[in-house]
């Protein structure tokens, strides 16, 4: 598996509206987009920094993931995403050296990139995610 490097950072918010300017306005970073992906019940609110980007993930409802996590843990970081090479050599080798994933198969995330995430109890307590970029 080739990591190329760590594509982002999720930030569980409570509000988009409430938070989002401290990243656009406050720190200036560029605002690439903000977009509801329905099958993971959040809305992304996206931050690039030329070296990495910051998500910002309000949930679409407190029973979907990110609204879990807001109701056990509050707002704060959710999650690493560490952008890979090829999404099936990276599960195979997770699920060859038995990495807990919290899905066997990729789904399609946030800007068309391919996701898969690895259950905490794998990586010392850290939710993290592996993606793809989309094809041209």
């Amino acid at each position: 598996m080739k990591i190329i490097g760590i594509e982002h950072i999720g930030i569980a918010v409570n509000s988009l509206d409430q938070d989002a300017p401290f990243w656009k306005h406050i720190l200036g970073i560029e605002h690439r987009g903000t977009e509801a992906v329905e099958r993971q019940g959040v809305t992304t609110d996206i931050y690039d920094t030329g070296q990495g980007k910051i998500e910002l993930l309000e949930a679409l409802g407190e029973q979907s993931p990110v609204g879990k996590f807001l109701e056990n843990r509050g707002p704060g970081v959710h999650h690493i995403c560490l952008e890979v090479e090829n999404i099936y050599t990276a599960i195979d080798e997770m699920q060859a050296n038995g990495i807990q994933l919290v899905t066997p198969e990729p789904s399609v995330g946030a800007e068309g990139f391919l996701v898969v995430f690895i259950h905490p109890k794998s990586t010392g307590g850290v939710l993290v995610e592996l993606s793809q970029k989309p094809s041209k």
